[in-house]
């Protein structure tokens, strides 16, 4: 490993979920992510017991930045309920939208169907992480209907169809590399979050 990572089991996670979400869990193997990241073996069993704590871990990694990202951007200053969750939105389009698939940025996207069936751990992982991104995503539809912004929507009903249509769509302009189904869920989600 290079003198310039500080943090071996931080960079061997970075290493790892920049090649997992361009190959995939399955196709990423050990050797592989080991010469990535300049790293030997023993190192890597130091942190993970196994690629599948590995990829617990990775999935955790991800989803404690992701909401972290999320809390930042839900906690701005002076913008109401619908704004953040406009923002919010209009961030995963702009994200997901990029032509080449193997830039995809979401983890749940890239590995939800195909470590559900493979690891259990690794699918609780992804059960829990989702499920928090609702949550937050409640709290801001409810915020929203609070600050006047939003219509009387149920908070935990509206955010799971909201990110359940985001997470399809985003399947759907991965499997047809078309753009379309993200601007479908964005006319969607302005529609549903009309005043």
């Amino acid at each position: 490993m290079s003198s310039r990572h500080t943090d071996t089991r931080q960079h061997i996670l970075d290493t790892g979920n920049r090649m997992i979400a361009a190959k995939g869990f399955s196709c990423v193997g050990l050797a592989e992510l080991l010469q990535a990241s300049d790293v030997p073996k023993g190192s890597f069993y130091h942190y993970f017991k196994s690629k599948e704590a590995f990829g617990q871990a990775l999935l955790q990694d991800y989803f404690d930045n992701y909401l972290g990202q999320l809390d930042t951007l839900f906690g701005t200053p002076g913008l109401d309920g619908r704004t953040q969750l406009l923002r919010y939105f209009g961030q995963w389009r702009s994200t997901q939208a990029q032509e080449n698939c193997n830039e995809q940025k979401c983890l749940v996207v890239k590995l939800g169907a195909e470590v559900a069936d493979l690891s259990e751990a690794m699918r609780l992982t992804l059960r829990d992480g989702t499920d928090r991104i609702i949550s937050r995503l409640a709290d801001c539809v409810e915020s929203g209907v609070a600050d006047g912004s939003l219509p009387a929507l149920e908070p935990l009903p509206t955010a799971r169809t909201l990110y359940q249509l985001w997470l399809g769509a985003s399947l759907l302009a991965k499997l047809h590399r078309d753009e379309s189904p993200l601007e479908h869920a964005w006319a969607a989600t302005q529609h549903l979050l009309e005043p």
